[in-house]
């Protein structure tokens, strides 16, 4: 099997077959995933092809509509954007029976639909994201005379998230006595997994100590394992009052060693700190 880690990062993503694609008529999940762009385009299209649906309807009835050309497909459409939008310019009106009926669904069909758009956009408005960036690489270098395994976090925003955890885990390939080559994890012990106040910058630290299952290890052993640091941080948002996630993974070859971060963090003449993350990145020789 071609290491993972020897891939570009885009292609690093495990294919599934004979997975159930029933997921993806998850219309909710859908939509508060989509891009902003993509997610109006679709309303638009949903609008678009509920009015198309009652003006074939309307259509039907070439008598119904008073005012409108008979048989008029674009006279049918505007009357039902009117009656979805419930906008009621006087010019057209349901004339017979059939149309009145039609009407009624219509609106009933206009109160569903704008409640719906509604709850949508609120929905994707209100749920909370965690601005956090993580460095492109993590290091290994000495701290207090051991080997450590460090990358860095910082919040983007000018709010602090409170009551941060970070958890580490290494997956690797593992090969039983038996032959049977399965992927495992195991979680990484670090110098400090909490924080009560996360507002500017973290370095999160592993000592590669005889405890460590990274102890003994050259960076060739990493690749030849597959191995990937995966990294979930999680808080409590200090505006919405409501825990955000994040989430990153290092892979062998994003793991250099034998360099440090550089110092993004300063302060000016007056006592504040400044975090420089136009530097946040970039490492030197140790």
């Amino acid at each position: 099997m071609r290491s993972l880690a020897r891939l570009p990062r885009g292609q690093r993503m495990a294919i599934v077959k004979g997975q159930d694609h029933g997921r993806f008529m998850d219309f909710y999940h859908q939509v508060l995933t989509v891009s902003w762009p993509w997610f109006f385009v679709e309303l638009a299209g949903a609008f678009i092809a509920v009015n198309l649906a009652f003006a074939f309807l309307y259509v039907l009835d070439r008598g119904g509509i008073a005012n409108a050309r008979p048989g008029s497909f674009a006279d049918a459409f505007f009357f039902s954007v009117q009656t979805l939008g419930t906008l009621g310019y006087g010019v057209m009106a349901p004339k017979t029976l059939y149309t009145n009926l039609l009407v009624t669904v219509e609106s009933f069909s206009g109160i569903l639909t704008i409640a719906l758009f509604t709850g949508i956009i609120f929905a994707r408005f209100s749920r909370p994201f965690a601005r956090v960036v993580f460095s492109n690489v993590a290091v290994v270098a000495p701290f207090d005379g051991v080997p450590t395994l460090m990358f860095r976090a910082a919040n983007q925003r000018g709010e602090a998230i409170l009551d941060a955890g970070i958890i580490v885990t290494l997956a690797r390939q593992h090969t039983t006595i038996e032959g049977v080559t399965m992927r495992r994890f195991q979680e990484l012990k670090l110098l400090r997994s909490n924080t009560a106040l996360f507002a500017l910058s973290w370095t999160v630290m592993h000592p590669i100590d005889q405890d460590s299952p990274l102890y003994g290890l050259s960076p060739q052993d990493m690749l030849d394992r597959d191995m990937e640091i995966v990294v979930m941080l999680n808080g409590l948002d200090e505006i919405v009052a409501d825990r955000i996630y994040a989430r990153h993974a290092y892979w062998a070859d994003e793991i250099v060693w034998n360099r440090r971060f550089v110092d993004v963090i300063s302060a000016t003449p007056n006592g504040r700190r400044v975090v420089d993350l136009t530097r946040f990145h970039d490492t030197v020789g140790v």
